[in-house]
């Protein structure tokens, strides 16, 4: 796994210990000689993950829509920067592209860009690790809501064996490392 996505927040006024997870976690990735594809923000989670991957040498893919660039929300150092028409088309690139996925804490954008991947790999569109980074428990909410859909039969149980739940950047970095493909076919 070369190259990863990472999904997070663009916002700066979370905690800075949001921040300086993210941070470290992009600094982790470059010394592990790991591509980063993101979103291309320099605010937020995403510009914290661009800082600790540019201040440990690695490579940077950002991912943009065009109207971003009027907005002034890019980094403007990332190895590789590809523009898009949409954010569907964003979304299709950082998929496409990558080996795998860590989504750390993040808003709306960040719960679809989760969701959507989840989706694909249910639907066998791939089968690339999905990592919740549950820094200091932000995505318990979401954790319970799951299991909750699983026991209200919305979906199955296997759905919850599709990603897991790291909390810890060690524990991230053992699951990408420990990946075992699983195979279910929500139609069988």
């Amino acid at each position: 796994m070369q190259t990863v996505c990472v999904f997070g927040s663009s916002s700066e006024s979370i905690e800075k210990e949001f921040l300086d997870s993210a941070e470290h976690l992009g600094r982790t990735l470059a010394r592990r000689g790991k591509k980063v594809v993101f979103g291309a923000g320099r605010y937020g989670i995403m510009g914290a993950v661009a800082r600790g991957v540019t201040a440990g040498g690695g490579k940077l893919i950002g991912v943009s829509p065009r109207f971003f660039i009027d907005m002034d929300v890019l980094v403007d150092n990332a190895y590789d920067m590809i523009y898009t028409d949409t954010m569907r088309e964003r979304k299709a690139i950082m998929e496409e592209t990558s080996d795998a996925f860590i989504i750390c804490a993040g808003g709306i954008g960040t719960f679809e860009e989760f969701f959507e991947v989840l989706t694909l790999k249910q639907l066998g569109r791939h089968q690339k690790p999905i990592i919740i980074y549950n820094c200091l428990g932000y995505y318990d909410e979401l954790i319970a809501m799951m299991n909750a859909s699983v026991e209200k039969s919305f979906m199955s149980r296997n759905v919850n064996r599709l990603y897991s739940v790291a909390l810890t950047e060690e524990e991230v970095f053992d699951q990408l490392d420990n990946y075992r493909e699983f195979h279910y076919n929500k139609y069988d």
